[in-house]
């Protein structure tokens, strides 16, 4: 799943995730309250649910960090089926600090995307 409110980045993450053959279906949501809504909407669906969150922090409405705050408090049949990457531009160093500190957050990686990085972290999993 990509969450990010830039459609560009939408667009050339998921074409970097699809052309590397780093993932079989890419869940794309323009903001976090439309990937928290498809969390929820298939939570008794394991097929639907992302094994790998993408998530960016810097978005209008509520941010990367809000989507944490709630995610958090989600059943631990969806918690518990993904995990999550921050995928951000930041170059703030309390956003990065705050992020890294996230216990739901596996790894923090720096935009662009760099396929050899997700690899990893998918051969982890």
């Amino acid at each position: 799943m990509l969450v990010d409110d830039s459609p560009v980045d939408l667009k050339i993450n998921a074409k970097i995730i699809s052309i590397n053959d780093l993932a079989e279906h890419i869940i794309l949501c323009k903001s976090a309250e439309a990937g928290l809504s498809h969390l929820r909407k298939h939570r008794d669906e394991v097929s639907e649910l992302p094994e790998l969150i993408l998530l960016d922090i810097q978005m209008p409405e509520m941010d990367g960090f809000d989507f944490l705050e709630v995610y958090q408090n989600l059943p631990k049949n969806i918690t518990g089926h993904s995990v999550v990457v921050i995928l951000s531009s930041t170059l703030d160093f309390g956003d990065i600090q705050r992020a890294e500190a996230n216990p739901s957050v596996l790894k923090m990686l720096k935009k662009p995307l760099q396929p050899a990085e997700l690899r990893k972290i998918i051969d982890a999993l």
